[in-house]
């Protein structure tokens, strides 16, 4: 009965072949990608003209999808 209610463990590293990286890593290198992707689509719109300063929002983008992906994607 025990045995339904355990939380199953996860990992605090995460396993790229040999190599063991740490999850936060991990999340902000996946944030940075995303971020870059999102990035190149507004700008297809000249997003730009809207924002008083764009690295800032990049900056901005890059912090939300890491915290998004170490909160969801690898939870500690």
């Amino acid at each position: 009965m025990f045995d339904l209610l355990a939380i199953p463990q996860v990992p605090k590293e995460v396993a790229i072949g040999d190599v063991y990286l740490p999850p936060l890593m991990v999340a902000g290198i996946l944030g940075l990608v995303c971020t870059s992707l999102t990035v190149r689509l507004l700008n297809k719109v000249r997003w730009h003209r809207f924002i008083a300063s764009p690295p800032l929002v990049e900056l901005a983008l890059t912090v939300l999808y890491t915290l998004w992906f170490g909160t969801f994607v690898f939870p500690s």
